[in-house]
């Protein structure tokens, strides 16, 4: 089936989405129908399958959603925060700013924690903050923001979170399936992520895990209808995978596929390994072409990297990324605000030998920009 798949006239070096195998292509070929016991239970199996991937636990759940990533992040802030309730949101970046637009439309009583786009959350001013105010009800986080690809310390602020009493939201929309991580290990009531980054599916489907006891509260709470986590999650656990609404079925299917494969490949572990090597050689080959990381070693993810600007002359991000899509390879521009940067993805289906390709691609197109 997967020689009807035409080859990809370029590889995606984004955060989203991602490459995808010629597998999980091919998987997207047969039409399903949303009322059929063979597609329910393959929706069932897929819950099963995420909750493993992050927990053992009979308490958490997974709950599918229409959409894209921010239609997850938006169900669950509009749906799990009571109206009585108060979001401390923690802003380093362009998708912790997005936390608090969304709560802000939805008429949610939030606080935003800001810090500069180059530096991690500091737990210390999360313990304070929540000290100082008893109204603040749930925290949310994004994991790996990738403005810059910082890594925040989830762990550590869970475990203020948790030792205050409040509920934590975590964004792991760029991390979940590609960085070793687990709902006990964060402390996180809520976990949220979408197939078309590291699961490596394709985008229209994401996803939220969830305790039980914390989500069943939530009766009643959601802002919006389509977007109502709760009403989402009884459905399929009545309905024994049945969703409100059209689900999208060719993608659901694409990341069922997906997730057999990063199982194939050894799990997140595997997964993890492949993608911190692509990223610190990348890393290093950019380095060795006099072109640096915006942010030090330490505080990389293996997802997406922020570089810094050549001031070349001729250099204009319009002309980089053209001359680079021309060879095979499409990357991000930059979204940090303080410095001139553009990104590259080293998730997906992208191997060392891709890596390797890029680099050359790159040392071509530095030199005809910079000659």
């Amino acid at each position: 089936m997967s020689d009807l798949v035409p080859p990809a006239p370029y590889l995606l070096l984004t955060p989203g989405p991602a490459s995808t195998s010629p597998t999980v292509k091919a998987a997207m070929l047969r039409d399903w129908c949303t009322w059929d016991r063979d597609y329910h239970d393959l929706v069932q199996q897929l819950r099963a399958d995420l909750v493993a991937l992050a927990s053992d636990s009979a308490e958490v759940t997974a709950v599918l959603l229409q959409g894209s990533g921010t239609f997850a992040v938006e169900a669950t802030v509009g749906s799990v925060v009571p109206p009585d309730g108060k979001l401390l949101v923690l802003d380093n970046g362009a998708y912790g700013r997005r936390i608090g637009e969304i709560a802000a439309r939805l008429g949610i009583v939030h606080q935003v924690l800001r810090y500069a786009e180059t530096c991690p959350v500091d737990p210390a001013d999360i313990n304070a903050a929540l000290r100082a105010d008893p109204q603040l009800s749930h925290v949310a986080l994004v994991h790996c923001e990738t403005t810059t690809g910082m890594l925040n310390p989830a762990a550590a602020v869970g475990e203020v979170v948790a030792r205050h009493g409040r509920c934590f939201i975590v964004d792991a929309m760029s991390s979940f399936g590609g960085l070793p991580l687990s709902m006990d290990g964060l402390q996180a009531d809520y976990l949220i992520a979408s197939a078309n980054k590291c699961l490596q599916g394709v985008p229209g489907c994401a996803f939220v895990l969830a305790r039980r006891g914390r989500l069943a509260a939530t009766a009643g709470w959601a802002r919006s209808l389509s977007l109502d986590l709760w009403d989402q999650w009884r459905e399929m656990e009545d309905g024994h995978g049945k969703w409100r609404y059209t689900s999208p079925t060719h993608v659901v299917r694409a990341l069922a596929q997906a997730v057999a494969e990063l199982q194939a490949e050894g799990g997140v572990t595997a997964r993890h390994a492949r993608y911190r090597a692509n990223q610190q050689r990348l890393v290093a080959g950019l380095a060795a072409l006099g072109v640096a990381a915006l942010l030090p070693p330490e505080l990389h993810s293996p997802v997406i990297t922020a570089f810094r600007e050549p001031d070349w002359p001729s250099y204009t991000f319009e002309r980089f990324y053209a001359a680079l899509k021309q060879r095979g390879f499409v990357i991000y521009p930059g979204k940090v605000s303080a410095a001139p940067t553009f990104r590259i993805g080293t998730i997906g289906h992208l191997f060392a030998e891709d890596i390797e390709r890029l680099l050359d691609a790159l040392a071509q197109t530095f030199h005809d920009l910079a000659a």
